[in-house]
C-alpha cells in the first residue's frame, strides 16, 4: 500500500496485494502458483536448479511446479498441501505475497491463519468434478474473513476439452450459492495451470472466454479502498519516550494506523480512559506530516499530556468504537484440546493483551451445509462457531465485518501459550446474527 499521505507529494510506492489459494485436494493450487511463478519469470537460478533436482530424482522427465510451494517432504510425497507456504513475487505493476493454503479439511485452521490479512482469495475448482463440498467451505470462510475480492479460477480446462458449458454450469452453481455470502467481489477464470492457459498469458484454446488472464486480473483488482478509511483508529504499541538530550521532553505514542485518517489540530479521544487532546504534530521515520492515513506506522504528539500506555486505542472524539468487556465473537477454533465454556485463556486484540472466560457457546456453524448447530457444548479443532466471552479489562473495538483489524481477537492458552482460537468480533446487541457473523 502507498505509505506516504497524497498531500504531502513523495513518491508512491507499489502496491502490495496478498492473496491465498484454497481449494480440494488435487485442485491444483500450488500447480497454479507454480506455473505462475514460472511463466512470469519469477523463480530464481537456485529454485530451478532445485526444481530440476527434485525432477532427476523421481524420474518423471518434467518439472513439477507444485514443488515450488509444496516444500515439506510429506507434502511431496503425498502429493498434497500440509502447510501453508508464504511466497513473494513482483511485478512492474504489483509485489505479492501468496499465501498457499492447504485443501484438506483436516487443516482448515492453517487455511484461516493464511487467509486472514489477504486482500483476495482464490477459489480453485476442478473443472471435472464441479462445485463440491470443500469449494462451499472454503467460500464460506473467505466470506467469514470478509476477503473483499474473491477469484474463482475453474482449473483442469484441459480435461474438458476447455468446454464452455462445464465451466458456465460451475460459474452459475457457484453464483448461486454465493448469494448466501457477504462477497461483494467475484471473478471467474477459466484456467489450465498444468498447461499455463490464461494463468500469465490469454489462452488460445479457449476464444470464448473474453476476459483477463489470471495474473492480470491480480495486477488490476482494485484494492485501494479495501480498507477502512472512514474511522481513525489507532492501537498505541509503545510510548515513545528518548529523554535524550535532543528529545528531553519528547512523548509520543507509537503504532500503526488502523483505520482512517489522523489530522494536526483535531481532537481525539484516548480510549478507554475517555481523556480527549488534540493532536500537537504526527512524526514518521521520513520526517513530519500534517496527516497520515492507514496503515501509516508513526508517532503522534499531543498538544498535553494524558495518561496513555501500550494497549489503548486513540480515535477521533466524534468517532469512537465500542468499548465493553462483553462480547460475541465467531471463533475457529485451533487446538486439538477442544474449547471449555467456562475456563480462562488470555486473549489478544490489536496490541491489548488481557485475560477473558468464554461465557457461552450460542451455535456451532455446519460449514458443509451452512447450518447452525445449537446443541454443541463445545468446539473441536478446526471447527467454528459464535462465542460470548468477558474480559477482565474493556476492549475497544469495531465490530470485524467494519475493520479486520480492531474487529480480530486471538485466544491463548495460559498454561502452554499455544494459540487455540482465532476470533472475529461480531456486531454488539444482535439478538439474530448474520449468516457469516
Amino acid at each position: 500500500m502507498t505509505t506516504a499521505a497524497p498531500s504531502q507529494g513523495t513518491d508512491e510506492r507499489i502496491e502490495l496485494l496478498r492473496f491465498t489459494t484454497a481449494g480440494s485436494v488435487d485442485d491444483g493450487k500450488s500447480t497454479l502458483i507454480g506455473r505462475l511463478l514460472y511463466d512470469s519469470k519469477s523463480i530464481f537460478e537456485d529454485q530451478m536448479e532445485a526444481l530440476q533436482r527434485s525432477t532427476d530424482l523421481t524420474g518423471e522427465g518434467t518439472i513439477n511446479l507444485a514443488n515450488l510451494t509444496d516444500g515439506l517432504r510429506a507434502e511431496r510425497e503425498q502429493g498434497i498441501t500440509i502447510d501453508v507456504a508464504y511466497r513473494y513475487f513482483s511485478t512492474p505493476k504489483r509485489e505479492f505475497i501468496i499465501a498457499d493454503t492447504p485443501g484438506h479439511i483436516q487443516y482448515t485452521r492453517n487455511m484461516v491463519t493464511g487467509a486472514s490479512t489477504a486482500n483476495l482469495a482464490v477459489i480453485l475448482i476442478d473443472a471435472r468434478n464441479g462445485v463440491i463440498q470443500q469449494t462451499r467451505r472454503h467460500a464460506y470462510i473467505a466470506s467469514l474473513l470478509r476477503i473483499p475480492h474473491v477469484v474463482v479460477c475453474v482449473n483442469k480446462m484441459d480435461l474438458v476439452d476447455y468446454s464452455e458449458e462445464a465451466y458456465q454450469a460451475i460459474v452459475n452453481e457457484f453464483t448461486t450459492f454465493a448469494t448466501h455470502m457477504q462477497i461483494r467481489d467475484i471473478r471467474f477464470i477459466p484456467i489450465s495451470a498444468l498447461e499455463g492457459d490464461n494463468v500469465v498469458d490469454k489462452s488460445d484454446n479457449m476464444p470464448w472466454y473474453e476476459g483477463r488472464s489470471f495474473l492480470r486480473c491480480l495486477e488490476t483488482v482494485h484494492i485501494a479502498n479495501d480498507r477502512n478509511l472512514h474511522d481513525p483508529r489507532f492501537p498505541v504499541q509503545w510510548v515513545n519516550r528518548p529523554q535524550t538530550d535532543e528529545h528531553h521532553d519528547f512523548r509520543g505514542f507509537a503504532g500503526q494506523i488502523a483505520g482512517g485518517a489522523f489530522k494536526v489540530g483535531e481532537e481525539v479521544i484516548a480510549l478507554p480512559s475517555g481523556k480527549t487532546a488534540r493532536i500537537k504534530a504526527i512524526h514518521t521515520f521520513d520526517g513530519e506530516l500534517q496527516e497520515a492515513f492507514s496503515p501509516m506506522s508513526v508517532n503522534l504528539l499531543l498538544d498535553h499530556e494524558i495518561d496513555i500506555s501500550r494497549g489503548d486505542m486513540i480515535a477521533r472524539s466524534d468517532n469512537v468504537p465500542y468499548v465493553e468487556q462483553t462480547l460475541d465473537a465467531m471463533i475457529c477454533w485451533m487446538h486439538e484440546e477442544p474449547m471449555q465454556v467456562g475456563r480462562k485463556y488470555s486473549l489478544k486484540h490489536t496490541t491489548r493483551v488481557t485475560r477473558c472466560i468464554i461465557k457461552e457457546l450460542q451455535f456451532r456453524m455446519d460449514i458443509d451445509t451452512l447450518e447452525r448447530d445449537l446443541d454443541s457444548k463445545d468446539l473441536e479443532l478446526n471447527e467454528i462457531g459464535r462465542v460470548t466471552l468477558m474480559t477482565t479489562s474493556p476492549l475497544t473495538y469495531d465490530a470485524y465485518s467494519r475493520n479486520r483489524q480492531t474487529g480480530s481477537i486471538i485466544i491463548v492458552d495460559e498454561a502452554t501459550n499455544q494459540t487455540v482460537g482465532a476470533g472475529m468480533i461480531c456486531e454488539p446487541h444482535k439478538e439474530i446474527p448474520a449468516l457469516d457473523e
